[in-house]
């Protein structure tokens, strides 16, 4: 089969909430349809897609490219008054590289002030840039920004430090939507690109996966901001934001072709898929026969908090909970699940205590006695 000469390598996946719109499955089946022999995600401060998406692109013959789009703090000194974050896009080439993300991406969550959005510093990249090839980010991305605030010194210094983190692993990243800051930036940024010997890419950040989505993406927007369709001042979605075909990008970049084949060296230097493992999941009581041990306790008190507003019951009633209560602890511990309902006993229990609503239960769970007297459902069973 031949393949398009052409790679998509920014696609947002839904798990970029309310702003991508693709299933992670469906983006290999789409390479699959047009013709890319690969296709990239890089969702924003995160990787939750990853596992998915590979396994998907096995399935469908596609080369998994695994990144994330990074927020970024631009450095202070090239930034003047107040605080930027940028974006760059990375992707993982091996088991290194892959690693290197899982740091950054946990970083942009833990180890920033809680009242800031997700990111980190660009400082946090030193030590942690092996096995990873950045894309500048296009439009929202700092070069860009700069060069279209009219700050050429400022973007050849933070230019400078991205080389020294990356080397020849940076590409400068050109994006054709009709974006205001692309469209100021690009004729600076080819120039810097071609000063540099620094390669040129091409890329679409996409969200959507056709072009007749962007109406339904506006109004996902308009979710994801609490404003309305008809509001003047608000995000909007961008037309052009779909995965488009190979042809297409070759029509638009016609007089850049190195950067459209470029996406194609991309894909054979990040010919990586993230490993597969057994969920690793935080243990409330030190070990199994600990947490055996917890859930057993907490239930039966649970139980006796849960039956007191009933009043005087008979034996016979209390000894039917009892006995179901029992069973099930039986059934739970010995199945290695006792972990599992303590973790989500404990954030339940957060969640009300800091009155975020939560349902009383649904499906099969809320037929658990366990659950109920763990607080996790709200119904007797």
């Amino acid at each position: 089969m031949a393949y398009a000469p052409f790679v998509p390598l920014r696609v947002f996946s839904c798990y970029t909430m309310l702003d991508g719109a693709i299933e992670p499955k469906a983006i290999a089946k789409l390479a699959k349809e047009r013709g890319f022999p690969a296709i990239g995600i890089a969702d924003r401060n995160g990787l939750y897609a990853s596992t998915a998406f590979a396994g998907a692109c096995k399935d469908m013959g596609i080369q998994p490219i695994i990144g994330t789009f990074l927020a970024v703090a631009r450095p202070l000194e090239l930034n003047g008054a107040g605080a930027t974050i940028d974006w760059l896009a990375l992707y993982a080439q091996n088991e290194n590289g892959w690693n290197n993300l899982c740091h950054l991406v946990s970083a942009s969550h833990l180890d920033r002030p809680v009242e800031l959005d997700p990111h980190v510093l660009l400082a946090d990249l030193e030590g942690r840039s092996e096995g990873l090839i950045a894309l500048t980010g296009a439009g929202e991305g700092a070069l860009a920004r700069l060069y279209a605030d009219n700050k050429p010194d400022a973007a050849e210094a933070y230019c400078d430090r991205l080389q020294e983190l990356f080397g020849d692993r940076l590409y400068v990243e050109i994006a054709r939507r009709g974006d205001p800051v692309e469209d100021a930036s690009e004729e600076a940024l080819i120039e810097l690109a071609y000063a540099r010997g620094l390669p040129l890419v091409a890329s679409n950040p996409a969200q959507f996966a056709e072009r007749s989505f962007h109406a339904a993406h506006d109004a996902m927007l308009c979710i994801a901001n609490s404003t309305h369709i008809d509001a003047a001042d608000r995000p909007r979605s961008v037309s052009e934001s779909w995965v488009k075909p190979a042809e297409v990008m070759a029509e638009a970049f016609s007089d850049l072709p190195e950067a459209t084949a470029n996406t194609l060296v991309i894909a054979q230097r990040c010919a990586f898929s993230p490993p597969k493992r057994k969920p690793i999941l935080p243990s409330l009581a030190g070990d199994k026969e600990g947490e055996a041990r917890m859930m057993a306790e907490d239930a039966r008190a649970g139980l006796a908090k849960r039956l007191e507003p009933y009043g005087e019951i008979s034996e016979e009633e209390r000894k039917a909970y009892e006995d179901r209560l029992e069973f099930e602890i039986g059934i739970i511990n010995k199945m290695g699940f006792a972990g599992y309902f303590l973790i989500v006993a404990d954030f339940i229990k957060w969640a009300k205590d800091q009155g975020i609503p939560v349902g009383p239960g649904r499906g099969s769970g809320a037929g658990s006695v366990v659950a109920w007297v763990l607080t996790i459902t709200d119904l007797d069973p």
